[in-house]
């Protein structure tokens, strides 16, 4: 980045599972940053001491203007918002409230405020079931639930925002986040959580009694859904080189795949938690949940061609330890383990 002075960002979810992530990211980095999250499903031990915190709504527009006005706010980090892909089918006003008309009132108050970079936490189900085998930006985005058009629509919000207005984005569509803080700082801490590894730790450390595979008729090599596996220290790593990009071409906006480009099924991943943990977690084979493709993989030539963004933690193992421990500590902040 060829700015010397380090403009504020404000992480919205930065009390969440990802949104904590980055804001460590950002402050390692030496970016003052601030956050904003109403704590429904984060948590306010999530984001250090240092960090000022505003409990509130991103719908908010009264609270955003206090709040771009008091840190001097130059560039926005969302991640706020419903992520749950069954229950978007099941709910799917929930979603197109959280994701998209509240991602719209921050926009609006971004342009309001003249704030000229914006980041977006957009999702590999923006591409619905692709038929290709690896996934590009130019894959067809073509949803088969309401969270990915929920995000498809806050993308093109952005692009026709930016067309009128002086803000340049970067939309990073993620494919399967996992792990947490190597130095243990943070990590997926929301109750029930949906994510497999989670899940299969919780089941390990005897906090479930088993793990449900959703599905065992897929076209897949063992028949279970293939996905691409992402450590979220790499996936915050991948917002700061974006944010910084934004910086140095303000004229131009990106649309970046986060992904390793190589998939795991659900039963290598539990192979792995059972050979990480020492081990054997119970498996209860369920029928296929709606909206799941059979496989999502991405292919990540984009972002490596255009940020120096090289991961650390490419490792299925190394991003099931590192979310081990984070279970261990959690049990201790919580008094259960």
């Amino acid at each position: 980045m060829s700015q010397t002075v380090k403009p504020s960002v404000l992480v919205t979810g930065g009390a969440g599972y990802i949104g904590s992530h980055a804001v460590l990211a950002l402050r390692d980095a030496g970016w003052p940053v601030a956050v904003i999250d109403n704590l429904t499903t984060g948590f306010r031990f999530a984001v250090p001491e240092s960090v000022p915190l505003y409990e509130g709504d991103i719908e908010d527009a009264g609270l955003l203007e206090r709040i771009f006005s008091e840190q001097g706010t130059r560039a926005i980090m969302h991640f706020a918002g419903s992520i749950v892909v069954p229950e978007s089918v099941e709910n799917p006003l929930k979603y197109y409230h959280n994701n998209t008309v509240k991602s719209r009132a921050l926009i609006e108050a971004a342009v309001k405020a003249g704030v000229p970079h914006f980041i977006f936490s957009s999702t590999a189900a923006t591409y619905g079931i692709p038929t290709v085998a690896a996934v590009t930006e130019d894959t067809p985005t073509v949803p088969i639930n309401p969270y990915g058009w929920s995000k498809l629509m806050t993308e093109r919000m952005l692009a026709d925002t930016s067309y009128v207005h002086s803000l340049n984005y970067c939309v990073l569509r993620y494919f399967n986040v996992a792990g947490a803080d190597p130095q243990a700082r943070t990590g997926q801490s929301t109750a029930g959580a949906t994510h497999l590894i989670k899940v299969a730790l919780e089941a390990a450390l005897g906090k479930r009694d088993s793990v449900s595979v959703f599905g065992t008729d897929y076209d897949t090599p063992d028949s279970t859904g293939v996905r691409d596996y992402i450590h979220v220290s790499d996936l915050a790593a991948a917002h700061v080189l974006a944010l910084e990009a934004l910086i140095d071409q303000p004229q131009r906006s990106l649309t970046m795949n986060c992904g390793y480009g190589r998939g795991f099924s659900v039963l290598e991943v539990l192979d792995a938690v059972d050979r990480v943990t020492n081990r054997m977690i119970e498996r209860r084979m369920e029928e296929r949940r709606a909206g799941d493709p059979a496989s999502l993989i991405s292919d990540p030539s984009r972002i490596r061609a255009t940020v120096p963004w090289r991961p650390k933690h490419d490792d299925l193992d190394t991003i099931i330890a590192h979310a081990l421990a984070w279970e261990r500590k959690l049990s201790e902040i919580r008094g259960d383990g």
